[in-house]
């Protein structure tokens, strides 16, 4: 940033946990200003945010504050009336994923950043993960069709199952953490979804009746690739193999390959554990003469990697790059509403019981 360049302000709205994260990554850019913080009640800042005032309503923030950018944090069902108002308000938008809790609402958002000409990102944040840049250009380079095998489960207990209860007041675990893994199966392979096929399981009286905890789905692909996801929130959930991360194809497989438990007092609720990985094993297919395989797998250490605060400190420097450089964010935007689309059809699947077409 030119010396000259005024920072861009920002309104941080939402202050759970990944809005605390991108404010401490918007307080420690010079590129940033924090207009203001917002949040529907008091929370405890950490002492680098404490100077920075706290709001109670977006709508009078929003206009009274006049910020260059709105970073939205709040719950899932917010998200695209938020968006739409800051966009209109002439103002850039971060917001976390999902975009939006429909596919009609997505492409409103999306529509919206087009007709006023303003920046939208959405919070993906493996896209700006290292270790997840080079599981998708390995799986690239070996070439489709793939086989897709992913899941992030869960065990909470005590304020991380009382978040997921909130969570799922509004959206399935295999949407909120589903648009994740499914976008990374489509920056793998090129082709268009064509169907896909849920199931789930409410395991916990403490949810509402017509939401389930656990959820599992298929996704098909017009090139042949197949791919899984499955999620599960709650005090049930085992620690046993709850964070698989594979990629198959003809030619081999890319695996991100965790210590058995994820390492040393490493547990299936931690946040950091989301992302990390301990390496990446690509496995070739090829064979010789002899039938046997032709060269040993290889392993690329990935201990160095980012924790969560600096992923989302990545995140921001891209939103930044995204304004100062005007960079066409047209891919990413189509992007969010296609993982999207998929993981809501994943829902629309579990509560059907039947398969859903993705094709146009």
């Amino acid at each position: 940033m030119n010396a000259r360049t005024p920072p861009v302000s920002v309104l941080v709205v939402g202050l759970g946990n990944m809005g605390l994260s991108h404010a401490l990554a918007y307080e420690r850019n010079p590129g940033f200003a924090i207009a203001g913080l917002v949040n529907r009640s008091e929370v405890t800042l950490p002492e680098e945010l404490a100077a920075h005032p706290q709001h109670r309503s977006f709508e009078e923030s929003l206009e009274e504050l006049k910020p260059e950018l709105c970073a939205i944090a709040t719950y899932s069902d917010s998200h695209a009336d938020y968006a739409i108002k800051a966009l209109e308000a002439g103002a850039h938008v971060f917001v976390e994923k999902p975009l939006a809790t429909s596919v009609a609402d997505a492409r409103r958002v999306v529509d919206c950043a087009r007709a006023n000409n303003r920046k939208l990102v959405v919070g993906y944040i493996l896209r700006h993960h290292p270790s997840w840049q080079t599981l998708i250009a390995e799986a690239r380079e070996l070439g489709g069709p793939y086989v897709f095998r992913m899941n992030l489960n869960q065990q909470s207990s005590g304020p991380t199952w009382e978040t997921h209860r909130r969570l799922m007041s509004t959206t399935p675990p295999i949407v909120d953490c589903g648009v994740h893994y499914v976008d990374v199966m489509c920056q793998i392979t090129d082709a268009a979804p064509v169907e896909v096929r849920g199931m789930g399981l409410r395991l916990a009286d403490d949810i509402a009746a017509d939401m389930y905890n656990y959820g599992h789905f298929q996704v098909l692909f017009d090139d042949g690739s197949v791919g899984w996801y499955e999620a599960g929130w709650g005090p049930m959930m085992s620690e046993t193999a709850y964070f698989v991360k594979d990629v198959i194809s003809p030619k081999g497989a890319v695996s991100i390959v965790m210590d058995e438990g994820g390492g040393e007092g490493a547990r299936s609720d931690d946040i950091d554990g989301h992302t990390r990985t301990a390496r990446i094993r690509v496995h070739r297919a090829e064979r010789g003469a002899d039938g046997r395989f032709a060269r040993p797998d290889r392993d690329l250490d990935m201990a160095d990697e980012p924790g969560h605060l600096e992923l989302c400190a990545r995140e921001q420097a891209f939103m930044l790059a995204a304004i100062r450089e005007d960079i066409d964010l047209e891919r990413h935007m189509l992007d969010a509403v296609r993982s999207l689309h998929i993981c809501l059809a994943a829902d629309e699947s579990v509560r059907s019981g039947r398969p859903v077409s993705l094709r146009s």
